[in-house]
């Protein structure tokens, strides 16, 4: 597993060819670098003393040209990293997408659930930016100090003595902002997962008079966040000028202890004046580094924590495509519980459903219903047992796979801003127009949305608010039944429906079944299940009861007596004790 995903985590490897170039880029740059050292050395020491203007001028002509070629490998080298950045994104983005949306299923949905791409964000961002460019000047600051040995070994221990200096204060600004890095990454993810909640929940929040409240906890979290980002920007700032300060002081000290050599006989001015220029030039990666050290640690714990997310990638292993199931589903003493938790939800779940069957589950309030809805569609792996389509447990296939052959209609019914055509399609990228009509059609919600202001071209917003409760679930029951699936679940699929999209919910569940697909039914409502043959009853989650409908509902129904009727009608049903317990409702 670990090497997997060494592999999956090796853009940064598989881009080495980029990286050596930079590397060469950056050997040229700071070689070109002495250009101006060495111009300043030849002026004073060959120029002044002859008093040559042909000189000047060869040597003006030269130096302008080196000066064009250091600009240009600057630049590629900046492209460069800028791609790199990009590479990184494009390699990245969509497996961190499908883990960030995976990790509600997987327990791990703490904090602002946006951070894995803001992380990818940073990263991008880094490369982007002069700090690798710092990094990559680094390892030329010794042929700098070997140069000022060159001119004069007292030269040298100065420039040694500042740039040890410079190193300490580096080490020391890693070491005092790493701390704060993390906690404001915390800060700030506690902060913005209270906004996106409140603006989730805007009715509530705002119905119930919440918004203060919600607003001073995030107000907390806002102030815990900016204070660990001043103490982050406090620690690097100060560290910054101290570095410019030190680099000022040295470059000074330097042009005095020439001015001594010189006036001591021991070098000349132009030795003066480029040693001043090459120790500027040699403790400018250092300040460049401490002052985006910052980004540095932010992109270092970003690395970390996308690699902690992408532990669970599961996007390379591709297992053999299985044929579409079409003849049974099985479900194997199986149990689960909730992501993250340790107690099953459900457990010893055992029954088997034939091609043309339609299951309706009954019980009590966290019987169990919903958890093993969202088992059988593979949303909650099961920790015990196995479900199975024709024989292959689910986890054989792909999510992505898989998806062709489920319709899930969950209890809270969600949309995505998008069109009325393009929920329905699941958002695939080219969908036939005439199979999104075959859905709308399965769901009798074909005439609804032609009444709708653009027809299927109609903008529903933001999870769906443009639409009203009975028409997203309508809308999202044409999803479910979307390309024919072998197998649909509906949660609850009545909950907001009036008595006419009842009678369109009975229709598509004798539809799914008239085509041979299985269909299974989680109702509160007995009227959900007019359209199923077999009901499984649910009590403390385990099965209590399973079999065909008429002979499981006789178990909790009985009929009740009633004045006779001006004319024959249906015998009403009303629950017992027993019914109420196992919630069943009239």
């Amino acid at each position: 597993m670990t090497n997997r995903l060494n592999n999956r985590l090796s853009i940064l490897t598989s881009c080495r060819g980029a990286f050596l170039g930079v590397a060469v880029l950056s050997g040229l740059i700071n070689i070109l670098y002495l250009s101006g050292s060495l111009y300043m050395m030849e002026v004073y020491d060959r120029v002044l003393p002859s008093r040559s203007i042909p000189t000047l001028v060869g040597l003006s002509a030269i130096i302008l040209a080196l000066f064009l070629f250091q600009g240009l490998f600057d630049t590629l080298r900046g492209r460069i990293f800028a791609r790199l950045g990009a590479a990184v994104d494009e390699d990245l983005s969509q497996r961190i997408f499908r883990c960030q949306v995976a990790a509600p299923l997987r327990g791990k949905a703490d904090g602002d659930a946006q951070q894995p791409l803001r992380d990818l964000d940073q990263i991008r961002a880094f490369l982007a930016g002069g700090g690798p460019s710092a990094l990559f000047d680094l390892p030329w600051i010794p042929l700098y100090l070997i140069i000022c040995f060159t001119f004069h070994p007292l030269l040298g221990w100065v420039t040694v003595g500042g740039a040890s200096v410079l190193i300490v204060i580096t080490i020391l600004t890693d070491a005092l902002t790493r701390k704060a890095s993390r906690a404001a990454v915390n800060a700030a993810s506690l902060r913005n997962g209270i906004g996106d909640g409140a603006r989730r929940n805007a009715e509530v929040v705002h119905a119930m008079g919440m918004v203060p409240r919600l607003g001073a906890l995030w107000g907390d979290a806002n102030a815990q966040y900016l204070a660990y980002q001043q103490k982050t920007s406090d620690v690097a700032g100060g560290f910054g000028a101290l570095s410019k300060v030190m680099r000022m002081t040295l470059q000074s000290g330097v042009l005095g202890v020439g001015a001594y050599l010189v006036i001591d006989g021991q070098a000349t001015g132009g030795i003066m004046i480029a040693s001043s220029i090459l120790v500027s030039r040699a403790l400018a990666p250092v300040e460049l580094a401490i002052a985006n050290w910052k980004g540095f640690v932010a992109a270092r714990q970003g690395w970390a924590r996308i690699r902690a997310v992408l532990a669970d990638d599961r996007s390379e292993l591709r297992p053999l495509q299985l044929p579409a199931p079409k003849s049974v589903l099985s479900v194997e003493n199986a149990g689960t519980g909730a992501p993250g938790g340790q107690r099953f939800a459900i457990q010893d779940v055992a029954f088997q459903l034939r091609a043309g069957s339609g299951l309706g589950i009954i019980g009590p309030s966290a019987s169990g219903k919903s958890s093993l809805a969202r088992m059988i569609v593979g949303v909650w792996p099961a920790w015990r047992g196995k479900v199975r389509l024709d024989g292959a447990a689910i986890e054989q296939w792909l999510p992505e796979d898989l998806g062709h052959h489920i319709g899930y209609l969950p209890q809270d019914v969600e949309l995505f801003a998008g069109t009325v055509a393009r929920n329905i399609a699941r958002f695939e990228p080219n969908p036939k127009s005439e199979t999104i009509i075959e859905a709308a059609k399965s769901a009798n919600v074909h005439e609804m949305i032609l009444q709708l202001p653009d027809g299927y071209e109609t903008q529903v917003g933001e999870a769906g608010a443009a639409l009203s409760g009975g028409q997203r679930q309508r809308i999202a029951l044409a999803r479910a039944l979307y390309g024919n699936p072998f197998l649909v679940v509906l949660d609850e699929p009545n909950s907001n429906l009036d008595s006419e999209g009842e009678q369109a919910l009975t229709a598509a569940i004798m539809s799914i079944r008239a085509r041979g697909g299985i269909v299974v039914v989680i109702a509160h409502r007995p009227s959900a299940l007019a359209g199923v043959d077999l009901v499984l009853v649910m009590s403390e989650g385990r099965v209590q009861s399973f079999g065909p409908k008429d002979e499981v509902l006789s178990k909790v129904l009985r009929p009740v007596s009633a004045a006779p009727p001006a004319e024959p009608r249906m015998p009403i049903v009303t629950p017992l004790k027993v019914v109420e317990d196992l919630g069943v409702a009239s």
